[in-house]
């Protein structure tokens, strides 16, 4: 039986390969690597495997605490897309336009790298390129759709207004007034790819520790609860574990999501829903919800939660209290079609947000301290960009990726402790009110 509170991503991974199951042995004991990569998410991973890419001699020593793919990397929406957690005026602010569209156009690139690496080296992970139909169901949501497609074409982004017909041609949802399309987004099953791409690192001579927690990040050196391990370079690809690291506790604040999945729904649904199998979608409330069809046809639907902040990081693989009923109430509300459809997978997680939203890359060659992180909700395809770049800074190479804009960012630092989260729940909060006197209005105004 399908366990109602881990993620329908793994339970779908272990009912086709239960040996999945089991981790891989822990470290054993004090050791040395030319590159220390702690965090066998998708940022981990795909640094390692372009670094065998550029190098096939360099010995790389991957770390997790749990098992890879145990993170929110093996656990998100499904979405594979260009979004990143900056805007690209903001971009453009700090870094300049051209800048900014150096940054969008690699974001872009990155979804087709995704699905390009996993054809050529066979990542069974259900890769789809269907890309993804925005709603809007007020006015104000309307507003801010086709202020984002007016800017879109700035920044090199292709975004299509859609009327409410033209919608439908994509997705059936109640209440829309109009929408936009946009090719730069795909579907895939995240566990999936996270441990077939473990197994392509591991194959080609990586090697990969599990069940192995890391305590202290040091010039050149990884400290563990199994031993330490002597690196020339070590990159910290962790996200919203970050927070649990001296010396990066601030660097990020965990937000949590979340997220549920119905039984399969037959096809008689799926006409009224009218999403084909990959499709995406999203509403553009500023607590938005993100949505997918799963390649086994079930309805996958999630965003963040309305509090947000995560206060203890033991309570995230569980997560049993946590309230679904917005979520079960979006997937009634947007698709009354799929109403009495049961709801077979809740589960939860965090993602890692900078203070300014702005995500970072960066290497310090005097430490050998290299990092990632801070994508936001939709990390999958900022995760391939980020291990293509850090894998060009190791290696010394002067590629355009070196000079992105996000290389080298540093984010504002968080508060300390109960003010970040505070601040973060305070933020998720507001945001959900925002929502609710944007939907008063509408009604009040008779919906014109």
């Amino acid at each position: 039986m399908a366990s109602p509170h881990r993620s329908l991503w793994w339970d779908q991974l272990l009912t086709a390969r239960p040996q999945e199951a089991v981790p891989r042995p822990p470290l054993d004991g004090d050791t040395t690597a030319d590159v220390a990569v702690v965090g066998a998410g998708l940022t981990g991973l795909w640094t390692a495997y372009y670094l065998q890419e550029a190098d096939p001699g360099l010995d790389v020593l991957v770390l997790d605490q749990d098992v890879a793919g145990a993170g929110a990397s093996g656990s998100s929406s499904g979405w594979c897309s260009a979004r990143l957690g900056v805007s690209a005026a903001e971009l453009a602010r700090l870094h300049g336009a051209e800048a900014a569209r150096d940054l969008r156009a690699a974001m872009r690139d990155a979804v087709v790298e995704v699905g390009g690496v996993a054809a050529a080296e066979h990542l069974a992970c259900d890769f789809t390129y269907a890309g993804t139909v925005s709603v809007a169901r007020n006015g104000a949501q309307l507003a801010r759709l086709r202020a984002h497609a007016a800017e879109a074409a700035a920044w090199g982004d292709e975004l299509e207004l859609l009327g409410p017909d033209e919608v439908a041609t994509h997705l059936v949802a109640a209440g829309v007034l109009g929408g936009a399309y946009t090719p730069d987004c795909a579907f895939l099953q995240p566990a999936a790819l996270v441990r077939e791409l473990a197994d392509l690192v591991v194959s080609r001579g990586a090697r990969l520790v599990e069940q192995t927690r890391v305590v202290r990040i040091s010039p050149r050196a990884v400290v563990t609860l199994h031993g330490t391990v002597r690196a020339r370079w070590v990159v910290r690809a962790v996200e919203a574990w970050s927070a649990q690291l001296p010396g990066s506790t601030r660097d990020v604040a965990p937000v949590r999501t979340q997220l549920l999945a119905t039984e399969p729904l037959d096809q008689q649904v799926w006409d009224r829903v009218g999403l084909r199998p990959g499709g995406t979608f999203e509403d553009v409330a500023h607590l938005a919800l993100r949505g997918a069809r799963t390649t086994d046809d079930r309805l996958v639907l999630g965003g963040r939660a309305a509090g947000g902040a995560v206060r203890a990081f033991d309570e995230v693989p569980g997560d049993l209290d946590a309230p679904w009923e917005r979520f079960e109430r979006g997937l009634r509300s947007l698709f009354p079609a799929a109403d009495g459809v049961a709801v077979t997978h809740r589960w939860g997680g965090p993602v890692g947000v900078p203070r300014d939203g702005h995500p970072s890359v960066g290497l310090d060659a005097e430490s050998g301290l290299g990092w990632a992180g801070g994508y936001g909700d939709d990390g999958v395809a900022a995760a391939n960009l980020a291990g293509r770049t850090l894998a060009d800074l190791v290696t010394g190479a002067d590629s355009a990726l070196v000079h992105l804009p996000w290389v080298g960012h540093r984010s504002p630092r968080w508060a300390r402790g109960v003010v970040r989260s505070a601040e973060v729940t305070a933020a998720g909060w507001a945001a959900r009110l925002a929502d609710e006197a944007e939907t008063l209005r509408e009604h009040r105004s008779g919906g014109r």
